[in-house]
């Protein structure tokens, strides 16, 4: 990449990796423009996790593994959303079901420190954390952004493993936030029932 700046896109339109010119509002564009905004995300939740005290080396370091190789396979499937289906380039490598394999094998690893939850979690914590609420809602979005491709598409649209991976990811960041909010010593809050609220 050597021109960040073409002026192409000025007139609202915008060509998908394989070419295709479509507006910037287009389905695909959304859903792939989503996938970057939970990539950005997570990248906020890496420097405020390396920012934060009261964390060991190696759990922070474990994390910022993870969501190192997380950065990179929303960087594959954002690449594949923004390619139509058929019009895939010949280099291109598909994320298999091995990664949200592997998303799932984490979840189990980090629910082993847990305690189990007897409400819901309020969205809100440490700075990575409250950060990892907001990943997950935008990972949320763009998994029905992707279902909404289908649904107007065909199964086609998007693959299995995309959705697939989509879905577990938010989980993934749930429990992750879960997780650095116990390894930090912290207490999370949770939402108390309306009928049961003292004020």
């Amino acid at each position: 990449i050597t021109k960040v700046h073409t002026g192409a896109g000025d007139s609202g339109k915008t060509r998908l990796l394989d070419g295709t010119e479509v507006g910037k509002e287009h389905p695909r564009v959304r859903l792939y423009g989503t996938i970057d905004e939970v990539n950005s995300q997570v990248g906020v939740v890496r420097m405020e996790l390396n920012r934060m005290p009261g964390i060991s080396i190696d759990s922070r370091n474990s994390a910022d593994e993870a969501m190192g190789r997380v950065q990179q396979e929303l960087f594959d499937v954002g690449g594949e959303c923004s390619c139509t289906p058929g019009k895939l380039p010949e280099q291109m490598v598909l994320i298999g079901s091995d990664a949200g394999d592997r998303l799932v094998t984490e979840m189990d690893s980090w629910l082993e420190n847990l305690d189990p939850l007897e409400s819901f979690i309020m969205p809100t914590g440490s700075p990575p954390v409250a950060t990892l609420h907001v990943a997950r809602t935008v990972a949320r979005r763009a998994e029905r952004h992707a279902c909404s491709m289908r649904d107007i598409d065909g199964d086609g649209a998007v693959r299995d493993e995309v959705i697939s991976y989509l879905n577990r990811l938010s989980d993934w960041m749930f429990v992750l936030g879960r997780w650095i909010t116990r390894m930090t010593g912290e207490e999370e809050e949770l939402w108390t029932p309306l009928g049961k609220r003292e004020d």
